[in-house]
């Protein structure tokens, strides 16, 4: 506190300092400040306060002693970015898709500590686990859905703007502020040299913790962000840097105090100053991408997407909340939206996409960050080569094409391979319709097979086509709910490219379609819609069991047919009549009545001449296309009296050989003929032309061939006919047994008309 009084005589302080000063009153200043004011009364004293406020001391990134030779240049001191404490460090985060490898990562983690312990060796087990672990994963990241893209785009730990660029750049200097009063961190600006190379960078810089993306806004630009990157384009153009630009936000900032700053003027103005800018432009999107804060700084020459990045108009959470009115429909709008880097590369909307690693671009940031290298000079070595005028024109016709296209025009057929078939609409039947009208059928048939009347072949059809279409659609939708729609996709489209390409079908393709039926067997119990389905499946079973019993019926009774026209022709014929009517003359000239016992001699003429009849009949069923299964009477009676053991052993023996020919078919080329001979039968469909039927018959002799081959070298063929003299013996003392065919024989004298041939 400092005390100071008013001068007695009127004169002011001032006046009164400047005479001291000068020593016109010959009074010296330190003598006045030693002076006794206690003669003063209160009234006369000036009372003056000071306090000085504590403030925190400005935290200022240029260290006391910069190490000079630090990459980047002494001057990369200045940038705030710096690597985060141990404390400060994100966690690892797994995803709601990952969690089906957490307990691989347990079970591994689990024999490191033991080994760890016990000193003993389990690097067999290890290996193992670790195989198991990389194949899972890359089942699982080969195969991601684009929700699950979503989900690593937006992934806590995945690399940032800076992250690449201190990774990719020899030099890096950040520019800061709009020049209109503010600095927006969630654009960062900067200059920086990628081999030499002079290049304006700029990109939404989103934080690596909790703190940083509070500090970033979580990477969402305000009106000033938007100018600050306007600024340095028109410096980046002024002195002839290329632009690189890194996208990854989920909007431009959407509060009240950005919309009255002009939100929507700053990012219209960038996206017309950058149509005009004169040097190459590249935008890396290495994240998510969205709308027109994304939009912003990626009107580019050229636009590379990192594999699990996306790029869409509207976040797949708000466009389902907009169409289905249901946030949680967000996997089945992503899906629509076609917003990963695949479908826009289809659809020319980007111009590369740049390969992550296995886990996503966090699992390994520097590789990632090379990938991006890689794809920068690439590019720019393209664009370098460009003159104004044709790099103008380049980045108009880029925009320009987008979504173009023209009615009347044939489409290129390497577009059409990747083009999505067309659907054919789906008619949606009620499961209560659809369920009546099985019921009425199933009643029209009882009906008809009361009244001894067959039901109209067309009906049944009818209903089989229609239950095929809705088990279809159902089907689909279990796919689709269980996540399996994509994996199924591709699966098709490398199928139906082989096909068109004569290719047989790889080991991988193989392995690829059966892990997917594992999977969905699996998995469709879970389906919302698996009561449905296996409803319709059933029914649809029930009606193709009632066709096929029906066509087997016809085609019986038309081999029926086919047969006893056989036998009476064999009958009539004239050498058969005359032996039949000579055997008939024997029996009568030798006088004996009913019930009297045959001569042996003649019984024995009857038997043999039974059997000829038989051998005759024999041929004809085989020229029929039809195998003989036994000619004996009573043979199903004696094959019913054959004991356990015989039936086991039998048993056992097919057992065998369908094992050899299993390893006969590994071992050997018939896997690939057989391959080829399923694509020859679905090439040549239902009406095959010659040249395809003796393709098919040519296949099926070799295949038959090696498998006879194989069989003869190997020792079942010994088996099967020691099994085969074993039932013989058995048949044989079982007849022995049964000598009630004799009498049979006796009553049966074959007549003209064959009444007696048991068909």
């Amino acid at each position: 506190m400092a005390l100071i009084s008013h001068s007695p005589v009127g004169t002011s302080a001032s006046e009164f300092l400047r005479s001291s000063s000068n020593g016109v009153n010959g009074i010296p200043l330190r003598t006045l400040g030693r002076a006794r004011f206690g003669s003063m009364t209160r009234r006369d004293l000036v009372v003056m306060a000071a306090k000085i406020r504590k403030v925190k001391k400005q935290d200022h990134p240029w260290p006391r002693d910069p190490d000079p030779n630090v990459k980047g240049g002494v001057l990369t001191h200045l940038s705030y970015f710096k690597p985060l404490p141990e404390d400060q460090k994100p966690k690892p985060v797994t995803l709601e898709f990952e969690k089906r490898l957490l307990s691989l990562e347990k079970k591994i983690t689990d024999v490191r500590n033991m080994a760890n312990k016990t000193g003993l060796d389990f690097s067999d087990q290890l290996f193992t686990l670790e195989s198991n672990y990389q194949q899972a994963l890359k089942d699982l990241y080969t195969h991601l859905t684009p929700i699950q893209r979503v989900s690593i785009a937006r992934h806590p730990n995945r690399p940032t703007f800076l992250d690449h660029v201190f990774s990719i750049t020899e030099k890096f200097v950040e520019l800061h502020g709009d020049r209109s009063g503010y600095n927006d961190p969630a654009i960062v600006t900067g200059i920086g040299t990628i081999d030499g190379r002079r290049y304006m960078f700029m990109g939404h810089q989103k934080g690596r913790n909790t703190k940083e993306n509070i500090s970033r806004n979580f990477g969402m630009p305000t009106p000033h962000g938007y100018r600050k990157a306007l600024r340095m384009m028109h410096y980046a153009d002024h002195h002839g840097f290329p632009i690189i630009t890194f996208i990854d936000t989920p909007g431009a900032y959407a509060d009240l105090k950005s919309e009255e700053l002009g939100q929507g003027e700053a990012i219209a103005h960038n996206l017309r100053t950058m149509f005009g800018l004169k040097v190459p432009i590249v935008s890396i999107v290495i994240g998510e991408g969205g709308s027109g804060g994304a939009l912003a700084i990626g009107c580019a020459n050229k636009l590379i997407m990192l594999e699990n990045a996306v790029f869409y108009v509207a976040s797949p959470e708000a466009a389902a909340s907009i169409l289905w009115k249901n946030a949680k429909a967000a996997p089945q709008a992503a899906e629509k939206l076609r917003i990963t880097a695949t479908e826009l590369l289809k659809l020319q909307i980007a111009d590369g996409v740049v390969p992550e690693p296995l886990g996503g671009a966090h699992a390994d940031p520097s590789w990632t960050s090379q990938q991006i290298k890689n794809a920068i000079n690439e590019s720019m070595d393209e664009l370098m080569k460009m003159d104004t005028e044709e790099l103008l024109k380049h980045r108009m016709q880029k925009f320009r094409k987008i979504g173009m296209f023209q009615e009347g025009l044939p489409v290129d057929s390497k577009k059409k391979v990747n083009m999505k078939m067309k659907e054919e609409p789906i008619v949606r039947t009620s499961s209560l319709n659809i369920e009546d009208e099985v019921k009425k059928l199933m009643q029209q048939r009882l009906n008809a097979k009361e009244s001894s009347a067959e039901l109209p072949e067309s009906a049944i059809n009818e209903m089989i086509e229609k239950l095929e279409r809705e088990v279809d659609r159902e089907y689909s939708e279990a796919v689709k709910a269980i996540g399996l729609k994509d994996r199924l996709v591709m699966l098709r489209e490398e199928f139906s490219k082989l096909k068109l390409q004569d290719q047989l079908m790889p080991p991988a393709l193989k392995d690829k379609i059966e892990k997917l039926k594992d999977e969905f067997a699996q998995g469709v119990s879970a389906a919302p819609n698996y009561e449905t389905l296996k409803s319709r499946l059933d029914m649809l079973m029930e009606l193709l069991k009632i066709k096929i019993d029906s066509a087997n019926k016809k085609k019986y009774a038309k081999l029926k047919q086919q047969v006893n026209k056989k036998f009476v022709e064999i009958m009539n014929r004239p050498d058969m009549k005359e032996k039949n009517e000579a055997l008939e003359d024997e029996i009568e000239s030798s006088g004996v009545s009913a019930g009297q016992d045959l001569d042996p001699e003649l019984k024995e003429k009857i038997v043999q001449r039974k059997k000829e009849i038989e051998l005759e009949m024999v041929d004809a069923i085989k020229a029929l296309g039809l195998d003989v299964a036994a000619v004996r009477p009573k043979a199903k009676e004696i094959s019913e009296q054959i004991p356990i053991d015989f039936k086991a052993k039998e048993k056992e023996l097919n057992e065998e050989i369908k094992g050899e020919i299993e390893n006969v078919i590994k071992s050997t080329d018939l896997k690939d003929k057989i391959e080829v001979l399923k694509l020859e039968v679905a090439k040549a469909g239902k009406t095959p032309n010659v040249a395809s039927k003796n393709r098919i018959a040519a296949l099926e002799q070799q295949i038959k061939g090696a498998l006879v081959e194989a069989m003869n070298s190997s020792n079942l063929k010994e088996k099967h006919e020691e099994l085969q003299e074993e039932i013989s013996k058995v048949i044989e003392s079982l007849e022995d047994q049964n000598p009630k065919e004799d009498e049979a024989l006796e009553n049966q004298n074959p007549k003209e008309d064959g009444s007696t041939y048991d068909e």
